[in-house]
C-alpha cells in the first residue's frame, strides 16, 4: 500500500490520538493528555486554526502524524505507529513540518527525550545545538538552509 502525506483534518482527530497513545517511547495515555491540556478540542481548533498538522495515511487508516506550533517556531510532535516504522514515514512528516516552520522562522526548535530513539533521528536529520531542558530532556535546533 502507498502512504500518503496530507494536511489534517478534524476528522483525523481519532487517528492522531490513536498513534500518539500507540507508540513505544514517550507513552502517554489519552487521559494523561489531556491533564497537559492536549484534548481532542484542543487539537481540533488547532487544526481548523492554522497550517499546524499532517498525517501519513494508508487509504483512510492515519498511521503517523507530525505537529507544529507555527507562533513558537516549535514542531511539536512527530510520531509513528510501531508496526509502520523504518519506512521513512516520520522522514517525511518531520520535512513537511519543517517546511512549513521555515516559512515563517530561520531557526526552529523541539524538545524530546536525550537518550531516545526519537533524538538520534533528529541528530542524524540535522538537528543540533542541544541544550538540557529538564528530567531527561534536550532542547534542539535547526536553521533554515
Amino acid at each position: 500500500m502507498t502512504i500518503t502525506i496530507r494536511a489534517a483534518t478534524p476528522d483525523d482527530i481519532d487517528g492522531l490520538f490513536h498513534v500518539r497513545t500507540s507508540v513505544r517511547e514517550n507513552t502517554l495515555t489519552c487521559e494523561e493528555l489531556e491533564e497537559m491540556g492536549i484534548t481532542r478540542a484542543a487539537v481540533t481548533a488547532m487544526i481548523q486554526n492554522s497550517s499546524c498538522a499532517w498525517v501519513a495515511a494508508e487509504d483512510q487508516k492515519i498511521v503517523g502524524f507530525s505537529m507544529i506550533i507555527p507562533e513558537d517556531a516549535c514542531l511539536f510532535a512527530a510520531f509513528v505507529l510501531p508496526e509502520y516504522e523504518n519506512r521513512g514515514i516520520g522522514k517525511r512528516l518531520v520535512q513537511v513540518a519543517e517546511d512549513e516552520l521555515f516559512r515563517q522562522h530561520d531557526v526552529i526548535w523541539l524538545e524530546t527525550g536525550k537518550t531516545t530513539r526519537a533524538a538520534g533521528f533528529y541528530r542524524h536529520s540535522g538537528w543540533g545545538n542541544e541544550i538540557p531542558a529538564g528530567e531527561g530532556d534536550i532542547r534542539l535546533e535547526k536553521r533554515k538552509a
